[in-house]
């Protein structure tokens, strides 16, 4: 199963509700993936930015396909990191090169990065699950009304003070 966590307006947390899901999902039988495409992930998960090349780089590059599990880093019990590196950004073709890569022995949370980063769209396009993750926002909004994707899910996250709220 591939679950993208994506939003039309960064500071939205889609890598707070990528890192939590991913968590989630580690404390079932095999684990989980967690793939970093805005390379924010270490952070939320307090951990430090792994050394060398990142999933975006391997993406884009002509590395075999199973080189793609020297990368991954155990941050947390049955949790393993897919960590962004320090190229951010890569076009479609990548982002299929990638998605036929990942294991789907077990469950695979994407956090797709910022708003309109190709890598992270062109997962959430061919993803099991898309999971687009907002906040009650005018602007945000707008813009998921406008957004090339329609999401299979939507993660609302309610705060105290926003004019807008949900009705549940």
């Amino acid at each position: 199963m591939l679950i993208a966590c994506w939003s039309v307006k960064g500071g939205s947390g889609t890598s707070v509700a990528a890192a939590t899901l991913a968590l989630v999902l580690a404390r079932s039988p095999g684990g989980a993936v967690l793939v970093d495409c805005g390379g924010d992930s270490p952070a939320v998960l307090g951990v430090a930015n792994p050394p060398g090349e990142g999933v975006v780089a391997w993406a884009t590059g002509d590395a075999p396909r199973d080189s793609l599990w020297r990368i991954a880093t155990d941050v947390a019990p049955g949790l393993v990191l897919l960590p962004a590196g320090p190229v951010r950004w890569a076009g479609g073709a990548a982002g299929e090169r990638l998605a036929a890569a990942l294991d789907d022995r077990r469950p695979v949370v994407v956090d797709c990065g910022a708003a309109g980063a190709p890598l992270g769209q062109a997962l959430a396009g061919v993803a099991t699950v898309s999971l687009l993750v907002i906040r009650p926002c005018y602007l945000a909004l707008r813009r998921a009304l406008e957004a090339p994707l329609r999401p299979s899910s939507v993660l609302l996250l309610d705060e105290p003070g926003r004019s807008l709220r949900s009705n549940t």
